[in-house]
């Protein structure tokens, strides 16, 4: 097939265009040749905007689909029309669509705050993913491969970096960091921004959706409230891939409760359960262990020192029977056992610790004495294995010439936490907005703030009433925080995907009413 790629840089003073040689390379990846102009300087400051432009074609469940693959920056502006930072993004296309207007688009953010787009759009969603074992830890030599499971083949996707990642940039040093660095201010740019991309892609009567991960899931449950009310922008649909706490608050008490399905699933996986639980088939076990936290262990916690000493030592020996730790560390811990503890313990005698974000990792620590673990063995395994992926992706495939650095994590501090309302907000943007459908994504064994049982949760008190049940859904799969890297489940959660897709997307001329 015939590759052909233009590239285009803008920057705030001058504009270049360079046309290049198409490729003869008949790989289903993108290919680009180098510039004919050798004289191109690479800079480390960005352009306001800028573009390169591939084809690429993948086999998507034995579908070919060809695709156009848009990677640049667009600006954002201040109130004087001035360019105040430049923002990355990487835009697929379906390039053998004749009603675009038709065609849901789905617009991706990963978290942190301060994480690049990279996790969901070369390890899930996107075209390309990187090479990985099936279980999702690294292997050499490094590089990128198909994915016959993305979403492209139902709709096309775009990846943002929000200011300070990937490649995206703050241009006038002169605003302040609050304009960018904070739940809300988050929130606004990224509304206008999206507003901007919309008009340049023509994109105002696609069904559209927003898919967050982690961070991300706050940034997108705010997003679906501020589109519609400031920038009267309409969603079908919001994904939540392992969602935070979205501003539903929770005290210590009852978190005590809430992770104990957590400690059970991790447990159950290191076959730390007693024989007659460790037999049982994981979804067979949770449900008894969320029953339990719900109903005998919350309220304990609540009642705290007027627990009789008889019912004390029978929660006491349930709870180290669930999770795994012997009933001398539930209660030197008051049956409130911190994860930081649990991710040090459960395996302390085995000499490893367990992964924040993935507890299937081990690491192995200097002293096996303390109360929390040296370092996230998931986390750097994570960006072991994506770091030189995306550079080689973005450099080499999709032919993003620069010299600035790709930053997976980059500074967004001070964060301005404050008036955290997204999980709320999103319930009032489904209220208002009876197309939009809420798809919740969770890893079993995930024990950040963003674990499956405390999804459950939030998702009940967004919706107290049970009103939107029949437009709210959850998924829960055998990995972490990233569930998509386990090749298992990457088929599974990007199955789910197309499916939420379809279901929200309403048929022709079907009205959006109660």
């Amino acid at each position: 097939m015939k590759k052909v790629v233009l590239l285009v840089t803008i920057s705030v003073m001058a504009l270049h265009v360079f046309s290049q040689k198409p490729s003869t390379d008949s790989s289903s990846a993108p290919k680009t040749m180098a510039a004919e102009d050798k004289s191109q300087a690479l800079k480390r400051y960005p352009a306001a905007e800028s573009l390169s432009v591939t084809k690429g074609e993948v086999s998507i469940k034995g579908q070919r689909v060809p695709y156009k693959t848009s990677t640049g920056t667009l600006p954002v502006w201040d109130e004087d029309g001035k360019p105040i930072a430049s923002i990355f993004y990487v835009y697929y296309e379906r390039s053998d669509v004749s009603d675009r207007n038709a065609r849901p688009l789905v617009i991706s953010f990963n978290g942190g705050p301060g994480s690049a787009s990279l996790w969901m759009q070369i390890g899930y969603t996107g075209p390309r993913i990187l090479k990985i074992d099936d279980e999702g830890y690294p292997v050499q030599p490094y590089g990128m491969k198909d994915n016959p499971n993305s979403i492209l083949d139902v709709a096309d996707i775009v990846y943002i970096d929000p200011v300070n990642t990937g490649f995206s940039r703050i241009l006038d040093k002169a605003t302040p960091s609050s304009k960018f660095f904070g739940v809300n201010a988050d929130i606004k740019y990224l509304a206008e921004w999206i507003n901007t991309f919309l008009s340049r892609y023509k994109r105002w009567a696609s069904p559209k959706f927003l898919i967050g991960e982690s961070y991300g899931t706050t940034r997108v449950a705010g997003l679906s409230l501020e589109l519609q009310n400031n920038q009267w922008i309409f969603l079908n649909g919001v994904i939540l891939v392992s969602p935070t706490e979205l501003g539903i608050e929770k005290d210590s008490r009852s978190a005590a409760a809430l992770r104990l399905p957590y400690y059970a699933a991790t447990a159950w996986y290191h076959k730390a359960l007693p024989a007659d639980l460790q037999k049982k088939d994981l979804t067979e076990l949770l449900p008894e262990v969320e029953q339990f936290a719900v109903n005998e262990y919350l309220p304990a916690m609540h009642w705290g020192g007027a627990v009789s000493d008889a019912k004390r030592k029978e929660l006491v020996g349930k709870i180290a029977r669930y999770s795994g730790l012997s009933e001398k560390a539930i209660l030197q811990n008051n049956l409130d056992v911190p994860s930081n503890f649990f991710w040090k313990e459960l395996l302390r005698d085995k000499g490893y610790t367990i992964g924040r974000l993935d507890s299937r990792y081990l690491g192995i620590d200097r002293k096996d004495a303390g109360i929390g673990p040296d370092y996230n063995a998931e986390l750097i395994s994570w960006e072991h294995s994506f770091t030189p992926a995306i550079n080689m992706y973005l450099r080499d495939e999709l032919n993003y010439k620069t010299d600035l650095k790709y930053n997976v994590f980059g500074s967004v501090y001070p964060w301005d936490n404050n008036n955290d309302k997204t999980g709320y907000n999103l319930a009032q943007a489904m209220a208002e907005n009876p197309y939009l459908h809420v798809l919740v994504q969770s890893g079993y064994y995930d024990g950040s703030v963003c674990d499956y049982f405390n999804a459950k949760y939030s998702i009940w008190q967004m919706d107290p009433s049970g009103k939107f049940k029949d437009r709210m859904s959850w998924e829960g799969y055998r990995s972490g925080h990233m569930m998509y890297l386990r090749k298992e489940d990457l088929a599974t959660s990007n199955e789910h995907l197309r499916q939420f897709i379809k279901k929200a997307t309403p048929k022709s001329n079907q009205p959006a009413k109660y």
